[in-house]
């Protein structure tokens, strides 16, 4: 005979969530398997956070989205007053975070989604780092990450040195595309000096990233060696 569901026990033996299996308690699944996994009941139990004597948090949220057919937008009219009075175990903080986390999600939907540069050329790699770089005394490196769309996902400063050279780990550029799930990289570093023209060490650093990246198929897009108002790319020179 199959077991019954935690959720078809009578209330009084309700299992609490902190019994439940790892996998299957709201906070510790989504870090398992992401926020996707969880049912709208799921989600607003991490709202609420604990349910009351005689329900889990899940089955109180069931069941308070149970009283609007399930419909999100029919539980954003309920006021504080209405989800305190219609169940037990809403107090006023948890009635307020219901009604906070609902507003959010309604003007998230109201708002512009977010406008990514893309980099088509060098041009658009050099403006885009010029305004970090430009007017520093010092040399730092940069990277830009791409997705498939050559659109950046994200901006990251791997290294700062002194006037006339900075190190770079490919290790920690290669570790942040891959946890960026990147599809490309730019790199780009300053010479305060003025003068654009690579070093043996950047020609030295634009190979063994080219070829390093290769072997886990991410590409190296460009390599920029900015100066204020002017700039030197491996790829406009073929050198990648």
């Amino acid at each position: 005979m199959d077991c019954p569901s935690i959720f078809s026990y009578p209330k009084h033996i309700a299992m609490k969530i902190k019994e439940w299996a790892e996998e299957d308690r709201p906070r510790e699944k989504m870090l398992l398997k992401g926020i996707a996994s969880l049912s709208d009941a799921e989600l607003l139990a991490i709202l609420i956070g604990s349910g009351n004597s005689q329900e889990t948090a899940v089955q109180l949220s069931q069941r308070i989205l149970g009283s609007v057919n399930n419909n999100l937008n029919a539980l954003g009219k309920l006021s504080v007053k209405e989800l305190m009075s219609k169940f037990k175990g809403i107090g006023k903080v948890k009635a307020i975070i219901i009604n906070a986390a609902l507003e959010l999600g309604k003007r998230r939907g109201n708002s512009d989604p977010v406008q990514r540069p893309a980099i088509r050329a060098s041009k658009d790699a050099y403006l885009l780092f010029h305004p970090l770089l430009c007017d520093l005394p010092h040399e730092e490196l940069w990277i830009a990450l791409t997705n498939r769309s050559s659109q950046v996902i994200e901006k990251v400063k791997i290294s700062q040195g002194g006037t006339n050279e900075t190190s770079a780990d490919l290790r920690i550029i290669l570790k942040a595309a891959i946890n960026a799930l990147a599809a490309g990289i730019i790199v780009c570093h300053n010479h305060p000096s003025g003068n654009t023209r690579p070093s043996r060490q950047d020609d030295q650093l634009t190979q063994r990233l080219r070829d390093a990246a290769r072997l886990i198929e991410i590409k190296l897009l460009d390599h920029i060696v900015l100066a204020d108002g002017n700039y030197y790319s491996y790829s406009d020179d073929g050198k990648l």
